[in-house]
């Protein structure tokens, strides 16, 4: 049997949620697989989804530029190392600027952002701290464009037909809640299987000596959440928890056509450090 390390077992217990015990116990079970364990635990305990990817691990700003018409608009996540450095008015104007540029320019990539290489080191040089372009998106509207930055760490760019201050209020909401996907439609197969072989899996266990009938709809109703959940039209609104997103625009008359947003930080993991454990080496090390 592979040899379960404790560096393995923290990243399981980070990416459920749950103790160590529990993690070690999985990893175990799936001989060291991270994936196959995740999903072990998720079947026997209901854990939820990977935390990882919602984990805010990088300094920085998201700049944002919309056009006067509100037609046409980029987000830019630029990163850099200390909270300090992300309040520095040369590296906001920055980011706007940067932000601008990929909205009248369309770049297919960061790479394509090229003719800003000087100006991020001359601003490397000034500041003295590494920056980063890490990635962008831009938004073509097919009704009206709607902004809102919270913080400087979140942007959020929606296009929606209907009353202006719904817009706002979307983006806001997509903010706060990070929806992964517009609708149902747009959830890979894949991705539906996967959740789909899971609920099986724990309805098996949690629904022993029940009907198959009612094992089914247990499956189903896991699935249906799932797809609730990480759907901006499927989530509860926002301002109004009882009713979702696709019933609001309903009752207001309104399309939404689509939507970006970038989380400072986001999918990036920082480097912590164990400063008693430093201590301590070095300690030892001066015996």
């Amino acid at each position: 049997m592979a040899e379960i390390s404790a560096s393995l077992v923290k990243e399981l217990r980070e990416l459920t949620g749950l103790g160590m015990m529990e993690c070690k116990k999985a990893l175990a079970e799936a001989g060291g697989d991270l994936k196959k364990a995740e999903e072990l635990l998720r079947i026997k305990s209901g854990a939820k989804a990977s935390k990882a990817a919602g984990r805010v691990a990088a300094e920085g700003v998201v700049g944002a530029w919309l056009a006067p018409d509100a037609k046409l608009g980029a987000l830019v996540e630029l990163n850099c190392e200390t909270d300090f450095v992300a309040k520095n008015e040369d590296f906001l104007a920055f980011a706007r600027e940067v932000a601008e540029a990929i909205a009248q320019d369309n770049p297919a990539d960061v790479q394509g952002l090229a003719k800003f290489e000087s100006r991020r080191q001359a601003l490397v040089q000034k500041i003295g701290e590494n920056i980063s372009i890490r990635r962008f998106a831009r938004l073509q509207a097919q009704g009206r464009l709607a902004l809102y930055v919270h913080g400087a760490k979140i942007g959020v760019l929606v296009d929606a037909e209907g009353p202006e201050d719904l817009g706002k209020d979307l983006a806001m909401h997509v903010a706060a809640f990070k929806p992964q996907y517009l609708s149902k439609a747009e959830v890979p197969v894949d991705i539906v299987a996967r959740e789909r072989d899971i609920a099986t899996e724990r309805a098996k266990e949690t629904g022993k000596g029940k009907p198959p009938e009612i094992v089914a709809k247990m499956v189903e109703g896991a699935v249906t959440k799932f797809l609730n959940e990480n759907t901006l039209l499927g989530q509860p609104f926002v301002k109004d928890d009882k009713q979702t997103v696709e019933r609001v625009l309903a009752a207001k008359k309104a399309k939404l056509h689509g939507y970006r947003v970038l989380v400072v930080g986001e999918g990036i993991e920082r480097k912590s450090n164990d400063f008693a454990a430093e201590v301590m080496a070095t300690a030892g090390a001066g015996r």
